[in-house]
C-alpha cells in the first residue's frame, strides 16, 4: 500500500503565497513523475504542474511564472510554491505520483486533496 498526504492549503488574500507539500509513504521502491492537479467547484480536475525524476518541470499556462514545483527525493516529497495567488486559483489541490511499489507493481496514486481559497 502507498499513500499520498497533502498539506499546506488554506485561506489567503489575493497576491499572497502558499506552499503545498505532499509526502508519499508505504511500500515504495521508487517514485517517478510527480504532479499537482486542481479541481475548482463545478469544474473538471486539471493538471497544474509536473516534475520528473530528472527534475524537469512543466506548468499549466495560467500558473507559469507564479507557481514552482520541486521535490525532495530523500523525503519522498513534492512541493508546490504558489505566489501571486489569484481568486481563480481557488480549488482543491491534489498530489499525484507514479510509484513502483514493493508488492503491487506500478501504481498511479492520488492524495486526498488540500483546499486552497484565495479571497479577493
Amino acid at each position: 500500500q502507498v499513500r499520498l498526504v497533502e498539506s499546506g492549503g488554506g485561506l489567503v488574500q489575493a497576491g499572497g503565497s502558499l506552499r503545498l507539500s505532499c509526502v508519499a509513504s508505504g511500500s515504495i521502491v521508487s517514485i517517478g513523475t510527480m504532479g499537482w492537479y486542481r479541481q475548482a467547484p463545478g469544474e473538471q480536475r486539471e493538471l497544474v504542474a509536473t516534475i520528473t525524476t530528472g527534475n524537469s518541470t512543466s506548468y499549466e499556462a495560467s500558473v507559469k511564472g507564479r507557481f514552482a514545483i520541486s521535490r525532495d527525493k530523500a523525503k519522498n516529497t513534492v512541493y508546490l510554491q504558489m505566489n501571486a495567488l489569484k481568486p481563480e486559483d481557488t480549488a482543491v489541490y491534489y498530489c499525484n505520483a507514479n510509484i513502483q511499489t514493493v508488492f503491487d507493481g506500478y501504481r498511479n496514486a492520488w492524495g486526498q486533496g488540500t483546499r486552497v481559497t484565495v479571497a479577493s
